[in-house]
């Protein structure tokens, strides 16, 4: 019977060493397995499949014919359509029952013809180190400001946005109080770790909209984590956008490029530097259901607060804009119970403010059937120029919709914002 791609990718590589020790091929085998990551897995599919069918170990068209015997391989067929002339074998040593009937060398031609995720990971030009740095550092200088902006906002009551403050201070205070919260601590300005977020996690995995989705948009936050290691382990696109939008827009992780060692660490930040591939606003594609942090969440109305920087709003307008989401794409927060609060005035929200349609706690899930529209796009008259200003892409997509419509686009108020970050190029 023929394995799912999850079932597939849990390849016992111990086994495919002791294999390669036995047989004599231990530098082949380390040879080949660098040359890409998914060969572990085309390993794993030939060993488990091909020895009754291939009895010539030099026919490429035998390995082809295995190739299309399973779609549910995932690299079947991009590996099927590179010329058969790319692939050379060499057959394994006969010192046991004929479980390994071949071993497959990948050539020049092949390399070039696959995409590997070796390709980031072995980038000397990337630090992982000097981007966890400066990744730490910049977010930290963030929460510093906003914390700053949040003490003078709360305190002035003509403010639209002080009642916010007040909230999200209240949830903040409570989840360290009764140490709900998790690292990193403290949760104050971030969108909230938790105890059991992976519960939570799992609960929204089981949600129809969850199975369905071909493509998952997930925020980048910790309490998420689990979320995104669940859209990738479940053969699903995964879309993410970049820390606070500082390097770019967004970047698309797919399980195909990833395998049992990798997938965990592409679910963290520097995970996406190395392992996703960045994508512009010009981007054909599909998301079929959003899961965004939260702060805090009304369980009857679906009126969501999020840390105070409005970035979820903007991933939202800009996906709007590129015809990625609609009104009925479904959007998903997962939050600990204690997150769920009853005094969100729904007519103080302002018209960008994301509402959500259903709540994941470590303990239920929740259908908010809220009637709070959803944005229908980007509000530039709500957008201060410092924080245009910070955000390369939102530039760029302002100068497009000027140039497209030969119109100026309109400005919002201006306003303190955390420092803007600048990474060197990679």
């Amino acid at each position: 019977m023929l394995r799912s791609p999850s079932q597939t990718k849990q390849t016992d590589e111990k086994e495919l060493t002791s294999f390669a020790h036995e047989s004599r091929h231990v530098e082949q085998f380390n040879s080949n397995k660098r040359k890409g990551e998914f060969f572990s897995d085309l390993c794993y599919f030939i060993k488990k499949l091909a020895p009754k069918v291939l009895e010539d170990h030099t026919s490429s068209s035998s390995l082809m014919d295995v190739l299309k015997l399973s779609s549910a391989f995932p690299l079947a067929a991009k590996i099927a359509a590179v010329p058969k002339q790319a692939l050379t074998f060499s057959p394994f040593p006969k010192t046991r029952a004929p479980i390994f009937p071949l071993f497959l060398t990948l050539n020049a031609e092949m390399k070039s013809g696959i995409h590997t995720t070796a390709t980031r990971q072995n980038d000397a030009a990337f630090s992982e180190a000097a981007y966890e740095a400066e990744r730490l550092s910049l977010d930290a200088a963030a929460r510093e400001t906003m914390a700053e902006k949040s003490a003078i906002e709360a305190e002035d009551s003509d403010d639209p946005k002080a009642w916010k403050w007040v909230i999200r201070k209240r949830v903040w205070d409570l989840m360290e109080a009764r140490n709900i919260a998790q690292f990193p601590r403290p949760v104050h300005h971030r969108i909230p770790n938790f105890i059991a977020a992976d519960l939570a996690a799992n609960k929204l995995s089981n949600l129809e909209v969850f199975k369905e989705a071909n493509c998952v948009k997930v925020n980048p936050d910790t309490p998420q984590k689990q979320v995104r290691f669940l859209t990738l382990n479940g053969g699903k696109k995964l879309l993410t956008p970049q820390p606070r939008l500082r390097t770019g827009f967004f970047s698309v992780l797919e399980y195909s490029t990833l395998n049992p060692s990798t997938i965990k660490e592409a679910c963290t930040s520097v995970g996406v530097a190395k392992y996703g591939k960045p994508i512009g606003l010009d981007e054909k594609i599909k998301v079929d259901l959003i899961v965004i942090g939260s702060v805090a969440v009304d369980p009857k109305t679906g009126a969501r607060l999020g840390k105070g920087e409005g970035f979820a709003e903007l991933e939202y307008g800009m996906l709007r804009y590129m015809g990625a989401i609609d009104d009925s794409t479904p959007i998903v927060t997962s939050v600990h119970d204690e997150q769920l609060v009853d005094d969100i005035p729904i007519e103080k929200l302002l018209i960008h403010d994301v509402p959500v349609d259903i709540i994941c706690t470590p303990t239920r899930v929740i259908f908010t059937n809220t009637t709070i529209p959803k944005p229908q796009g980007i509000y530039w008259d709500k957008l201060s120029p410092e924080k245009l200003g910070q955000i390369k892409i939102l530039r760029q997509l302002k100068s497009k919709i000027e140039r497209e419509t030969g119109q100026k686009l309109p400005s919002g108020p201006s306003e303190k914002l955390p420092p803007t970050a600048r990474r060197g190029k990679r």
